[in-house]
């Protein structure tokens, strides 16, 4: 199975630290999945592939998506300060 997650920001800057705040999980991952993020210019692209279980694969999509998420939650929190 494979998966290509691409999430598009409104510049580099946010791009790059929502990167950075998801691409930790590229270094811990079981064995059958592998997990590569990336920015290009402002998108994040998160390239997943999985010969494990389909359920391992939903839950690292998942995982990949609530870190995004909290991310942008907390950029927007800081931006507010």
């Amino acid at each position: 199975m494979e998966a290509t997650v691409t999430l598009e920001y409104a510049d580099e800057k946010t791009a790059e630290a929502v990167a950075n705040a998801v691409s930790p999980d590229n270094f811990k991952t079981p064995i059958g999945l592998r997990v590569k993020t990336a920015r290009e210019t402002t998108k994040v692209v998160t390239k997943i592939e999985c010969v494990a279980k389909l359920a391992t694969f939903t839950a690292t999509i998942d995982d990949l998506l609530f870190s995004a998420s909290t991310a942008e939650k907390a950029l927007r929190t800081i931006k507010n300060i």
